[in-house]
């Protein structure tokens, strides 16, 4: 019988792996919550070091509360040299349930790689350098994420990043395509309302568009909300849940505080000032750098948090959810970030309760969200569609 890995990594002590209490209510945040409480450092209060980063093996689990599977999956990491892509290559080789990373970058990938090598964990690194090996890094793999591009500097919107951004995830979904259709694939690079309908569009073209596999990472949003509002609040934040839907820029991320779990009551100022912080974070990280880069630590702590629902869905854990810009229906808008439940095969199931019974305030930013997301949403059709005529024409 084949070993299981129960999640005693630096992985759940960080809050990336959390198991479900005993109380038969539901968790959508994604990550469920855990029997210890995780509060003043990154690998909890009373955490070793050495227990932490290698997986315990324990006799397989008579309770559903676990899964089961051997470190098996691989998961490629494009843009790993990059500011996002280093930290998330180190958060990504801390979970027991990966067995190969594969990091792809145009330079300075191998010292990336020999680095995280270093790290005693399971997981297998590999680099791949330029388009030439790009193909070798992406056969096999179940699991792509992608934060390549350029990062945001004072005074550039998400916008503003379109026409380089846009290429470049133009050619990486192509070669994901190509590889490994299969695959999850999570887009980071910005600007997310804009890239994700590039992927599809790419994925169109060549015959491989699955929907449910096609993912926006968001997972930031909701991360700022539950720490803002967790602050605010003066609540345990392991026990805080905000979904965030709509898009992820500006007045399109719309924190759904009304659906806040633990239930909290907000005033009218503070739902104002908790939205309009949500909404501008990054910028507010942007300005705290002074020009020396974007969010790049939380962005890759959120980017594999969303990697390790993932892997956990792939798994067959039955109680993954998490919010992210997918293809929709909830809305008329083709696209919209919701709160789904994750499978095996991808998303399962968009959780429609989150759009019921909203407050007047966030059905007012619902609406005014609308016509910058879709405006977003087009230019990004837009481009896949003129590189395919431009290309077609030669």
């Amino acid at each position: 019988m084949a070993p299981t890995v129960a999640f005693s990594s630096v992985s759940a002590q960080a809050g990336l792996i959390q198991k479900p209490r005993n109380l038969g209510a539901t968790s959508y945040a994604g990550l469920k919550v855990p029997s210890f409480r995780s509060e003043s450092s990154f690998l909890g209060r009373n955490a070793s070091l050495r227990a932490a980063v290698t997986p315990r093996i324990v006799p397989k689990a008579k309770s559903g509360s676990q899964i089961s599977p051997q470190a098996s999956y691989k998961v490629a990491v494009l843009g790993a040299a990059g500011g996002i892509g280093q930290p998330l290559g180190l958060l990504i080789k801390m979970s027991p349930l990966v067995s190969e990373l594969h990091l792809y970058d145009i330079a300075n990938v191998k010292g990336v790689a020999a680095d995280l090598s270093h790290c005693n964990t399971p997981a297998q690194v590999l680099d791949f350098t330029g388009p030439s090996e790009l193909a070798n890094c992406l056969k096999g793999v179940d699991v792509v994420v992608i934060p390549a591009g350029v990062p945001r500097k004072p005074g550039m919107t998400r916008d503003d990043l379109f026409n380089i951004n846009a290429s470049i995830v133009k050619s990486l979904v192509e070669a994901v395509a190509d590889n490994c259709p299969e695959a999850f694939i999570h887009i980071i690079s910005n600007p997310v309302n804009s890239t994700v309908p590039i992927a599809a569009e790419v994925l169109k073209q060549k015959g491989v568009y699955n929907p449910k596999k096609l993912f926006g990472v968001t997972t930031l949003d909701v991360v700022r909300a539950n720490t803002f509002v967790a602050e605010k609040k003066n609540l345990k934040l392991i026990d805080v849940d905000v979904p965030v839907v709509g898009g992820h820029a500006g007045i399109t991320i719309l924190p759904l505080l009304s659906k806040t779990r633990p239930s909290v009551t907000f005033t009218e100022e503070e739902t104002e000032e908790l939205t309009k912080r949500i909404q501008n974070a990054g910028t507010e990280v942007v300005e705290a750098k002074a020009g020396a880069g974007s969010a790049t630590l939380s962005m890759a702590y959120a980017a594999a948090r969303f990697v390790e629902s993932s892997l956990r869905a792939l798994a067959g854990d039955p109680d993954v959810y998490e919010c992210t810009f997918i293809q929709s229906e909830k809305t008329d808008l083709p696209f919209f970030a919701s709160r789904v439940k994750l499978g095996k095969n991808g998303v399962e199931s968009v959780v429609s309760a989150d759009l019921e019974g909203v407050t007047e305030y966030e059905a007012k930013a619902l609406e005014a969200l609308k016509a910058e997301l879709k405006g977003s949403i087009e230019k990004g059709i837009a481009f896949a569609n003129k590189q395919q005529e431009a290309a077609a024409s030669v």
